[in-house]
């Protein structure tokens, strides 16, 4: 099952220093101005169903799997497109909204690129 999917349509000019970081911090169409530049602008719409360990984050054709989901990040992503994504191997999110998911590289994010989040 689709839970959430959208494509980038707008890339902030801080955005590397957070890829770098393994962090990919996504905001829907309506993004607060002072937050653009460091985040990753996309069309996504609805959450079909909250998000939770053991689902897979796609990002284009490369996969990973969602170890741990905080507090308010099924809230952040239904409400304000607002998703973060810590590439980070964790199985416990440090903040209340990350999404902690396997320790390997991220893909190229360019403007255009799917992403999908899969689940049961």
């Amino acid at each position: 099952m689709i839970k959430y999917e959208g494509q980038v349509t707008n890339i902030g000019p801080l955005v590397t220093e957070f890829i770098d970081a393994g962090i990919l911090v996504l905001f829907g169409q309506d993004a607060p101005e002072e937050l653009v530049d460091f985040s990753i602008i996309h069309d996504g719409k609805t959450l079909a169903k909250d998000l939770q360990p053991g689902d897979k984050v796609w990002i284009n054709d490369h996969s990973y799997d969602i170890l741990a989901v905080g507090d308010v990040a099924n809230t952040n992503l239904a409400n304000l497109g607002h998703l973060i994504l810590k590439f980070n191997g964790l199985d416990k999110p440090e903040l209340p909204g990350d999404v902690c998911v396997e320790e390997r590289p991220l893909p190229e994010i360019v403007v255009g690129t799917r992403f999908r989040i899969e689940g049961e």
